[in-house]
């Protein structure tokens, strides 16, 4: 805390008039408009989340929250600029997402930054993963699709998002769980997964719920079982893995969060913001009118998840980096 020295009564008035303006300084934050920085282009899961809880979160605080995009590494760029660089002052954060938050560092060594750097404000969304067909693939169910995998182990092939995102990983998990063997095929992206599925190029595409969702209701995709806890009230036809007898669930979580260190009023505005934002009718319609699952976590809960999910990915990735990388 800031000390004010008085020499005189003379100087009272003026002590008092600045200690209080001190602290009227530091209660008022924020004061100016908060960066956000996105570690890939506009357009994707991080922008989604940012334009879903931004309108939001300015009525709360009173501030303007500004995107600046800065593609590259899979997000570690802007991860690594949070985490080395930022300012800890509540003016700066970022969307962070898993699993690239936390696989970045772990299947890369020369990416120094790690989740204990960050300040975890709050997770807002969890995307789970999905299994989808064409409308006109041979498989009508999930159990048709296992039963392909089982008859022509390491044959049927599996389209994802990359080597090191989450369909990766939900394929990784998806063998250990079920004992199967697939020919996992990846793409630069969700986007091109979930295409080269309809198209009839690839048998099967492990997605994201929120990216497919349009397709499927469309009628252009099938969903066969979904990678999450419970049942989509959207799609309630689509049976869980979980459900199946399979503890398999998995997927992409997006939050936000700071530079470690900053100070802890700040800290718990932020966390109050968004627990003001989660009560909000128009935010929850929102995220359901874009098939969006809202998936609370404030401060400590959400640094114990990606604490948790941190020593998930680094054990499967243990078990297979030999398989990916060259000697």
């Amino acid at each position: 805390m800031r000390r004010f020295k008085c020499v005189s009564k003379g100087m009272l008035a003026v002590c008092l008039s600045m200690a209080i303006g001190a602290s009227a300084a530091f209660a008022a934050y924020p004061t100016k408009p908060i960066t956000v920085t996105q570690g890939f282009k506009a357009g994707g899961g991080s922008d989604t989340v940012a334009q879903l809880t931004q309108p939001y979160l300015e009525k709360v605080v009173g501030q303007s929250f500004i995107n600046q995009y800065i593609p590259g590494a899979t997000g570690a760029i802007a991860w690594t600029q949070l985490a080395k660089t930022a300012k800890k002052d509540g003016y700066t954060l970022s969307i962070t997402n898993t699993p690239m938050l936390q696989t970045n560092y772990i299947m890369n060594k020369e990416i120094k930054y790690t989740i204990a750097e960050l300040e975890p404000i709050a997770n807002v969304v969890t995307d789970p993963g999905i299994i989808v067909v064409s409308k006109d693939s041979k498989y009508k169910t999930v159990q048709d699709l296992l039963e392909a995998m089982k008859q022509n182990p390491g044959k049927i092939t599996v389209g994802n998002s990359g080597v090191g995102g989450d369909d990766f990983f939900t394929t990784l998990l998806f063998e250990k769980v079920t004992g199967l063997k697939v020919q996992m095929i990846p793409f630069e992206g969700d986007g091109p997964s979930w295409q080269a599925a309809m198209g009839g190029k690839i048998d099967v595409s492990f997605n994201n719920l929120g990216i497919v969702a349009p397709q499927v209701e469309a009628g252009n995709l099938i969903a066969l079982a979904l990678f999450a806890e419970e049942r989509y009230p959207g799609l309630p036809d689509v049976p869980t893995m979980k459900e199946l007898g399979y503890d398999l669930v998995s997927g992409s979580s997006r939050g936000y969060s700071a530079p470690k260190g900053i100070p802890e009023d700040v800290k718990e505005t932020l966390i109050n913001a968004f627990k003001k934002i989660a009560e909000m009718p128009e935010f929850v319609e929102a995220c359901a009118a874009r098939d969006t699952i809202i998936d609370m976590k404030y401060g400590e809960d959400y640094k114990k998840m990606l604490e948790t999910q941190e020593a998930e990915f680094k054990q499967i990735w243990d078990e297979v980096k030999d398989d990916y990388t060259k000697k």
